[in-house]
């Protein structure tokens, strides 16, 4: 879909036009060589893994307070274990539990304090300054 989505806004190389008619459960080495290579005919250099991953750590807060992801769901993918560089990144992180059985063990009763401190935190996190293009 993200394919799709770059064509439909003017991004024209091989590679993409061939991975946006690919199908969803297409392997993902696959789909992951066909991305890069779709970046470098575009001239589109792909960041270090590290702010690649703070990257996503923004969008995933602002999808957060955005409504589009449950609090529950961040105990998923490992967030907790991203190299952060920011305060905010920090406290936005130090609330993401490690795994969805660890939510009721660490946060006990206490879940609605725990959701509301966390979308306090990736209020901050999204209205903190960008840690580069593309964030």
């Amino acid at each position: 879909m993200i394919a799709a989505e770059a064509l439909a806004a003017g991004l024209d190389t091989p590679t993409l036009c061939e991975l946006a008619g690919w199908p969803r459960n297409a392997d993902a080495r696959d789909i992951r060589d066909a991305f890069e290579q779709a970046l470098l005919e575009s001239g589109i250099e792909l960041p270090e893994p590290g702010l690649a991953r703070r990257h996503a750590l923004r969008r995933l807060a602002a999808r957060l307070v955005a409504g589009e992801v449950a609090p529950a769901d961040l105990a998923t993918d490992d967030w907790w274990e991203t190299e952060v560089e920011t305060a905010q990144e920090r406290s936005f992180v130090s609330l993401i539990p490690q795994c969805g059985c660890c939510m009721e063990y660490t946060l006990g009763l206490d879940q609605r304090r725990w959701a509301a401190e966390l979308r306090f935190a990736a209020l901050a996190l999204t209205s903190s300054a960008q840690i580069g293009p593309g964030c």
